[in-house]
């Protein structure tokens, strides 16, 4: 059900056509997409245009009084067809001013004394041209955790109504996830003489069966054999840089121990380089042979500790 364009403006039914106007003028200036950067203000700025070149037109208005959101069906001569009066509106007049017309004016139906250029001239620099900046837009750009990590050109394609459109990205080292990167004037287009807006692409970075993100740290799980925990050890873990580096297990380790290496996570282009977390996992082996059997019952045999004694 279509809104009601008395109801869009804020006026009564019975609104002469200075209400109309004045009503028209307020909304306008407050809803117009160059003004409000509200997502949803040109969607409600287009819909205030429609009301007012409906209610600022006699013929229209009178239809619209009459059937509605309908009306537009309605052929023009109706009132000669059923012998109505002249309706509502009496006194206004089809605007005869000409020239360009941003893409938010409205059809060229205003009230007497209306000039849209006048109204937003102000705004885009005057000159009887009106110049409306193109709408920034925003696509995700999905990333592995290793992208992010390093970085580079990367070529990306996007859908839009007009088909498939590909972008040449050059990717910073270390992007993080929600980071926005612009790509100046690849936006929506201006109209008149209005610049195009700019294309922001934000980065997701994807689930990663061995990695978790969180800001510049990354954390991976490391498992460990019981020995190496209890005794200790140097064990090779996994970066996102795609290279593999040396982590020293202390003595006595248990699983969820958290080892630090420092930088090792994703870089930093203006501050510290992230940290990589491992975490460790201790492991044991899902099938024993005769002679680790013989020793874990040595172990057990002589072995005081219990994870399960309260200390």
């Amino acid at each position: 059900m279509a809104r009601d364009f008395y109801e869009l403006l804020g006026i009564p039914r019975n609104a002469d056509k200075d209400e109309i106007q004045r009503a028209y003028r307020t909304l306008a200036r407050k809803y117009h997409p160059d003004v409000n950067k509200d997502p949803s203000a040109e969607e409600r700025f287009k819909e205030v245009n429609e009301a007012f070149s409906v209610l600022s037109d006699p013929d229209q208005r009178s239809r619209y009084d009459r059937f509605g959101e309908d009306f537009r069906k309605v052929p023009e001569d109706w009132e000669e067809r059923v012998g109505a009066g002249a309706g509502p509106g009496s006194g206004f007049r089809r605007s005869t001013g000409g020239g360009p017309r941003s893409r938010y004016a409205t059809s060229g139906f205003g009230a007497e004394g209306v000039d849209v250029d006048d109204l937003f001239g102000s705004f885009f620099g005057g000159g009887g041209r009106i110049r409306v900046p193109g709408a920034d837009q925003e696509a995700e750009l999905p990333l592995t955790v290793e992208e992010a990590h390093r970085g580079g050109r990367r070529t990306v394609t996007l859908a839009g109504p007009s088909g498939q459109r590909r972008y040449e990205v050059d990717l910073p080292p270390g992007v993080v996830d929600g980071q926005r990167i612009r790509l100046a004037g690849e936006g929506g287009r201006g109209s008149g003489d209005g610049s195009a807006g700019d294309l922001y692409l934000r980065v997701r970075i994807q689930p990663h069966p061995r990695f978790r993100v969180d800001g510049r740290d990354v954390y991976v799980q490391l498992p460990v054999t019981p020995w190496e925990a209890a005794l200790g050890a140097t064990v090779p873990v996994p970066t996102p840089s795609g290279a593999t580096a040396k982590v020293a297990v202390p003595a006595g380790s248990s699983s969820g121990r958290r080892l630090r290496l420092r930088g090792e996570g994703l870089p930093g282009p203006r501050g510290a380089d992230g940290n990589l977390y491992a975490e460790l996992r201790v492991m044991v082996p899902p099938e024993v042979g005769d002679r680790e059997r013989e020793l874990f019952e040595e172990l057990a045999a002589v072995s005081s500790f219990d994870p399960r004694r309260t200390r």
